[in-house]
């Protein structure tokens, strides 16, 4: 009887103490990724240094809260959500006159509105269209900067020290622009490097988003187009007059 005393009296002591403060001040494993900082475009995102497509060649960082899924869209390409349907379309979209000599190809993923081959003295070279939806792509000299460093220099200097930029207008719509030479040294295209290489890209502010135009190839196929990517980037028109031109 003794015993059961005493054993009922500890059950008491125990269960009547009151809870010890935690000292455990480690973090969940699941906590959610930190909120980057202003100037890029929003949330954390992983994929922020990868390019689009795979992504494939060309993808600007990407800033901000992931598009597509999100607003319904469930497809996903290289892991990231595709722009929603309705984003870029209508009063939202942007439309171009197409160079004479210009070849239209299917475009490779969700992520390209559009693809060009150009065949030149130095072989084919290829203009891509991106678009990535509103808060995506980063602001226009990061992409300048990334685009060039995909080059390599002769004297091993970064590309991005000796990229020429620049900028212009179509109508409302802003154009920055860049361009380097080199040896293309895309990673993200798999292969080897290829020499006496050289881009033309462009960053067009579109009515809800930027618009990327990214033009690679041999030197001397780029440089015989230069022409027709400025004619391009002219022809440029927004919002409702695209919706225009498209219906006609």
């Amino acid at each position: 009887m003794r015993i059961s005393l005493l054993a009922a009296a500890l059950v008491l002591l125990v269960s009547g103490c009151p809870d010890k403060p935690s000292t455990d001040n480690s973090k969940s494993v699941f906590e959610p990724a930190p909120t980057a900082p202003a100037g890029e475009a929003g949330a954390a995102n992983p994929h922020a240094g990868m390019d689009p497509g795979a992504l494939p060649a060309g993808h600007p960082p990407m800033g901000g809260a992931m598009g597509g899924a999100a607003a319904g869209n469930p497809q996903m390409v290289g892991g990231i959500a595709a722009p929603s349907a309705a984003a870029g379309q209508g009063a939202m979209a942007l439309t171009w006159t197409l160079p004479e000599g210009w070849k239209e190809t299917p475009p490779a993923n969700a992520m390209r509105r559009a693809q060009f081959e150009v065949e030149g003295k130095g072989g084919k070279a290829e203009c891509v269209v991106f678009y990535f939806g509103p808060g995506q792509g980063g602001d226009p000299l990061s992409n300048a900067r990334r685009w060039a460093d995909q080059f390599q220099q002769p004297d091993g200097k970064p590309s991005s020290e000796v990229m020429k930029t620049g900028s212009r207008k179509a109508g409302e719509i802003e154009i920055t622009t860049v361009e380097v030479t080199g040896t293309y040294a895309n990673t993200m295209m798999g292969g080897a490097p290829e020499a006496n290489q050289m881009l033309l890209g462009a960053v067009a502010m579109g009515p809800d988003a930027p618009w990327f135009f990214k033009f690679t190839g041999p030197q001397e196929t780029v440089e015989g187009a230069r022409a027709g990517f400025e004619a391009l980037l002219d022809s440029l028109k927004a919002g409702a007059a695209a919706a225009e031109k498209a219906a006609e």
